[in-house]
């Protein structure tokens, strides 16, 4: 959820009690934002395996290991030691940061080799890149901008039972198709309509996350902290909901990305009733905390998303 409204005389105050809080959770961003960038890296190493099969083919022993069987015994031998090395290191609770982070650097180094590969499954690649940088991203960026809420649920893997299940149909759809119709899964111009709408979405939703800054939450709030304001700058001077228009441009996109015409229609109903549902519960709550404000900043800005006006108002 995104707390926003006007900018008010007693702001400056306001800034400094929230910068005041926000230097108090210092060392809960530089701990856990660090591990999780190193950790993301460290699974992100991935990569490096193609890359001596590239420049190391002249010689044998290094081509013959690392293709075929044996360049996926590699890669699993690498998670498997990185793996070991962060559980080592870390310990508790940092060690389920860096565990997560570990998982989507190595899904998008994954998804950069299928990307970089000659292979018909580079679309996929995109995804797989597209999937795991939201999800690491979600949880960098409120590290950044609201260590207070930060939390393992920061990387919206575990979002809900429907989010997972509508992840899984989507690959099985892709390889079904794929498998069957395999020249529906290689139009190009679609696939990089999808990239686009992936890449434009899921920045929208970070230039969100940025401009509300503390005043973000993944979770919807129901009392009004003394450090919340209301932000009406930025993206949200366009968007009364950015951060929900960017996730549910991205998420169609995904399956744009993948020829998923089955997951194109569900993504796209699924994601509409979740956000109207949403955006209604969550204006009662803003009308309640910022009352007139909100009301005016509602009547000036559309939410972004379409035939979704948000909570009814009566005259």
């Amino acid at each position: 959820m995104t707390l926003i409204g006007m900018r008010d005389p007693n702001h400056r105050e306001i800034c400094r009690r929230e910068l005041a809080v926000f230097n108090m959770a210092g060392s809960k961003l530089v701990l856990e934002g660090r591990i999780s960038i190193i950790s993301f890296i460290s699974g992100l190493g991935v990569i490096i395996i193609p890359l001596l099969v590239k420049f190391g083919s002249h010689i044998d022993w290094i081509f013959d290991y690392l293709t075929d069987v044996n360049g996926k015994i590699a890669i699993a031998v690498y998670i498997t030691v990185i793996n070991g090395f962060l559980l080592i290191i870390y310990k508790g609770p940092l060690y389920k940061v860096a565990v997560r982070a570990c998982f989507l650097g190595f899904a998008f180094g994954c998804g950069l080799i299928l990307s970089l590969a000659e292979t018909t499954w580079t679309h996929f690649g995109w995804y797989m890149c597209s999937l795991s940088f939201f999800h690491y991203s979600e949880y960098l960026v409120t590290a950044m901008i609201n260590p207070r809420s930060l939390s393992l649920d920061s990387f919206l893997l575990n979002h809900s039972v429907e989010y997972t299940a509508a992840a899984i149909f989507s690959w099985v759809e892709f390889t079904v198709e794929k498998l069957m119709v395999p020249e529906m899964k290689q139009i190009n111009w679609l696939c990089v309509v999808g990239l686009l709408m992936v890449l434009c979405g899921d920045s929208l939703r970070k230039a969100a996350m940025l401009t509300a800054g503390s005043n973000f939450n993944h979770i919807v709030q129901n009392e009004k902290a003394q450090s919340h304001v209301l932000v009406t700058s930025g993206v949200y001077a366009l968007f009364r909901h950015p951060s929900y228009v960017g996730w549910f441009y991205w998420s169609i996109g995904t399956q744009i990305m993948l020829c998923n015409p089955i997951c194109i229609l569900g993504y796209t109903v699924a994601s509409w009733r979740f956000f109207r549902e949403r955006i209604e519960e969550e204006e009662i709550f803003l009308i309640h905390f910022f009352g007139e404000d909100y009301v005016e900043y509602k009547k000036k800005v559309f939410t972004g998303l379409p035939f979704i006006s948000g909570i009814r108002m009566n005259s």
